[in-house]
């Protein structure tokens, strides 16, 4: 099945979506130190059969997207600088804003189906009407934006197609759902946005996979069975003051059929201790970097719980939030190979650029386990044709 990734970045959703069994026509990114990544995963295949991918470089907005179809999926997350939490709010008014682009490439490509991630905030309500707009956009991809024309102007002649029913064009059944990374076994509390869509005219039934992992199961296995700790060769901590209005409710529950959330510690315990850092080749990109300190909003993970969000961009230190917060009140960065286990790449997936750079390309990354969930469930119900 072909597919087309846009927004690439240091490639998680593609890796997810690879997985999966979509082959990639093409890998579109405008950032050279993603790019770069990318070229130097394809150059060793440190995954199978990511030899075969094809990277752009470039802005997408010069993209005749034309030449890549016919598709069965179109992926990716457009910047979202605009509408995160931790950005400056412009939304709409910011020219970092691709989403329209991502519009363009389903309306030029008209694939089977299109998976579209975003960040929590794009959910606030001040972004309410926009999100309006960006779902009858990728619904009805055919109708475009005129010269001249405010968004809300393309919002009112959007709603007008939408309302009056036409079964003419291109057109998508759409469904939206906020995600949170760790409830399939992500070790990261990740919260994300995603949209999919399939082409009208396939008659396909789909709903988001339901998760496997959860809270509950990880506060039982903690602080009722003490299993947790047990399977770890660890003495059984007293738990938390304030989780013990949840620990009381817990009590009262049989253990979850899911899974427990996985924690930090879980994904890496098995890691040797990390190197200083120094000029020398780093295979594993496990090195220490200098200068962590917690201050307000940055007070980094504690070990025995899900990662905190990885973050990258206008947050103080790049990253500043990606660290580990020890017993002793002690704390350091993730190392590189920490932050992209925490986003659950491959150990031998290579990353290119300044470990600012590094953390900016991990931070705004999609994990690739969550990507392989949907994007196998998605690939279930899109035909091998269009």
């Amino acid at each position: 099945m072909r597919s087309l990734e846009l927004f690439t970045g240091a490639g998680g959703l593609a890796l997810g979506t690879h997985a999966a069994g979509f082959k990639h026509v093409a890998l579109l990114d405008w950032n050279r130190d993603a790019c770069t990544t990318l070229r130097e995963n394809i150059r060793h295949e440190t995954v199978p059969g990511v030899s075969e991918w094809k990277v752009v470089e470039g802005d997408v907005r010069r993209c005749d997207y034309g030449t890549f179809g016919p598709l069965q999926l179109v992926a990716g997350g457009p910047p979202c600088q605009p509408f995160s939490l931790g950005g400056k709010h412009r939304g709409v008014n910011d020219d970092r804003d691709m989403i329209p682009e991502f519009i363009r490439a389903i309306h030029e490509t008209q694939p089977a189906a299109f998976l579209f991630e975003n960040v929590k905030g794009l959910t606030r309500k001040a972004f309410r009407n926009y999100l309006s707009y960006i779902e009858l956009g990728l619904q009805h991809p055919e109708v475009p934006l005129r010269s001249g024309d405010s968004w809300e102007d393309h919002l009112a002649r959007l709603e007008d197609v939408h309302t009056r029913g036409t079964r003419d064009g291109l057109h998508y059944r759409i469904v939206r759902r906020l995600l949170n990374a760790a409830d399939y076994g992500v070790p990261q509390t990740r919260e994300r946005v995603f949209i999919v869509g399939f082409r009208r005219d396939l008659d396909t039934e789909w709903h988001f996979p339901e998760p496997t992992h959860s809270r509950d199961r990880l506060q039982y296995d903690q602080w009722v069975s003490g299993e947790y700790w047990e399977a770890r060769g660890l003495d059984q901590p007293e738990p938390p003051s304030r989780l013990k209005g949840a620990i009381n409710r817990t009590l009262t529950l049989y253990p979850s059929p899911q899974k427990p959330w996985t924690t930090l510690r879980d994904a890496i315990s098995d890691l040797p201790k990390p190197r200083p850092c120094g000029r020398e080749p780093d295979a594993l990109f496990h090195r220490l970097q200098p200068g962590a300190r917690a201050y307000p909003g940055h007070t980094g993970s504690p070990l025995d719980l899900p990662a905190k969000t990885l973050k990258a961009g206008v947050h103080g230190v790049p990253g500043g939030e990606n660290m580990i917060a020890f017993s002793d009140g002690s704390v350091r960065y993730l190392t590189v190979r920490e932050a992209a286990r925490v986003q659950t790449f491959p150990d031998d997936w290579r990353f290119t650029g300044s470990w600012t750079e590094t953390m900016r390309q991990l931070g705004n990354a999609v994990p690739m386990q969550l990507a392989v969930t949907l994007a196998e469930s998605i690939a279930a119900k899109t035909p091998q044709h269009v």
